[in-house]
């Protein structure tokens, strides 16, 4: 209950104080391709709930038509503005609204599409057991999918053999040792990364970083 109710109140919070900022990217999605400005995409969230997940419009219209699901930096449907956002996570902002609506929490593991979920083995099933979230122990070892997918023929099929495997594992260890003190921690990782990212402090947190933090 405490974290609903710190999930209502930050996301809120968030909304209200990056008002402005969040009409300046979508008007500049806009004036791009005068395109939709919300990406509205299909994922399974708690208890295997589908939902729709909001994020800004990175690609062309009707991407998801043209091509895999995975995703990676040189793929061609991302559009100029879109590398912009993918790479400082400013795409990500819209699932404030997820998570004041419920559909999602600030920390927890990273919603997946249909078909990824229904690769789950019955332990894996577990993820499903809290709410999605913004950005967990995952997001934060890996952040910047798109780079470990450059250059691939077949991005889903690299995905599931390259990043899957230790983000289902950090995805499990959230879901078995989770507590306020872990999603503080999660969050000032986060910040870290994306806040480091200007100064040339990009790559992969990496375990150890995140076995001290948790100590």
């Amino acid at each position: 209950m405490l974290k609903r109710i710190s999930d209502i109140v930050l996301s809120a919070a968030g909304l209200v104080i990056l008002g402005p900022f969040l009409l300046l990217i979508a008007w500049k999605i806009k004036c791009h391709d005068n395109g939709p400005v919300i990406y509205r995409g299909l994922r399974v969230g708690f208890q295997g709930k589908p939902f729709r997940i909001f994020k800004f419009r990175t690609m062309v219209v009707d991407a998801e038509k043209l091509g895999a699901s995975s995703t990676s930096d040189d793929d061609a449907r991302i559009t100029p503005i879109g590398k912009l956002l993918r790479k400082y996570k400013l795409d990500e902002l819209p699932q404030l609204i997820n998570v004041l609506i419920g559909d999602m929490s600030l920390v927890g593991p990273r919603p997946e599409v249909k078909k990824f979920t229904d690769m789950y083995t019955k332990e894996e099933m577990a993820i499903l057991s809290v709410r999605p979230g913004i950005t967990d122990w995952a997001s934060i070892w890996n952040d910047d999918e798109g780079a470990l997918l450059k250059g691939s023929i077949d991005p889903d099929n690299d995905y599931l053999k390259k990043i899957r495997p230790e983000k289902i594992r950090l995805q499990l260890k959230y879901v078995r040792e989770r507590s306020c003190w872990t999603d503080i921690g999660i969050i000032f990782f986060t910040l870290k990364k994306i806040l480091g990212k200007p100064f040339g402090t990009e790559g992969a947190t990496t375990q150890g970083e995140i076995d001290e933090l948790r100590h």
